[in-house]
């Protein structure tokens, strides 16, 4: 047994594939681990599988690089995985069509606040300006986000730890507040959790159900288009009053 393992370690430490298989392997133990403590939301199976990675990475000695070359194939899977979203929201698009004024008014207003009270939270901690705008996309998806950032002159990687960071705190915040507001709508539960914690929000939205899932991948694709025509047009404030 142990020399199998030492064969299929040797193997796998000359391939690319070691990014891929640990980056696998430690998110099926995290997701494992989440449902048998009862699926906590501080400890979100993303965020526990992120842990996990890090310190085999460190105590293997692999740089990102290295990890990169085999994980760079579920990288390529973000993609596809988001243009599946449209299957959920193909079955619900006769709700979709009933609420389209209600939908169109809560994305710009919760994309838009969202911006604007990060900035507005940053700026009074006195966050320098290269800080204020990685943090104005934080609430949309990373790939968005660090695009957006990457156009406004911010800090692409400083956005990817904030939008992980805001998912898990959205995750973790919205069945309290939820409960506090009496929301029980399962399409409002799912919208509100797409358009604040992107996609950690969509897939815990998948778990109340499909009609939330479908609406949370909705609020997830629509936040982050508002979010990319909307805050450079706050640039020139921005530069204005903080520069």
């Amino acid at each position: 047994m142990a020399e199998d393992f030492e064969d299929i370690w040797a193997y796998l430490a000359e391939s690319p594939l070691l990014g891929l298989t640990a980056t696998l392997f430690a998110f099926l133990v995290a997701q494992l681990l989440w449902e048998r403590i009862g699926r906590p939301p501080i400890l979100h199976p993303v965020l526990m599988a992120m842990a996990l990675l890090m310190a085999f990475l460190v105590m293997a000695d692999i740089d990102y690089d290295t990890y990169f070359e085999g994980a760079q194939f579920i990288h390529f899977l973000l993609g596809p995985a988001t243009v599946a979203l449209a299957i959920p929201l193909f079955d619900q698009l006769h709700r979709i069509r009933r609420l389209l004024l209600p939908i169109s008014v809560a994305v710009v207003v919760g994309s838009l606040s969202a911006a604007l009270s990060a900035i507005l939270v940053g700026a009074a901690l006195g966050a320098s300006y290269e800080t204020l705008l990685s943090l104005a996309p934080k609430s949309v998806t990373s790939p968005i986000a660090m695009g957006i950032t990457e156009r406004l002159g911010g800090l692409p990687s400083l956005t990817a730890g904030l939008v992980l960071v805001t998912g898990a705190l959205g995750c973790l915040m919205a069945p309290l507040i939820f409960r506090l507001l009496g929301i029980r709508d399962e399409t409002a539960q799912g919208f509100a959790l797409g358009l604040a914690a992107h996609g950690f929000g969509t897939a815990q939205a998948f778990g109340i159900g499909a009609a939330a899932g479908a609406f949370a991948g909705l609020a997830l694709g629509l936040g982050g288009l508002v979010t990319a025509v909307f805050v450079p047009l706050l640039l020139p404030i921005m530069e204005f009053l903080f520069v």
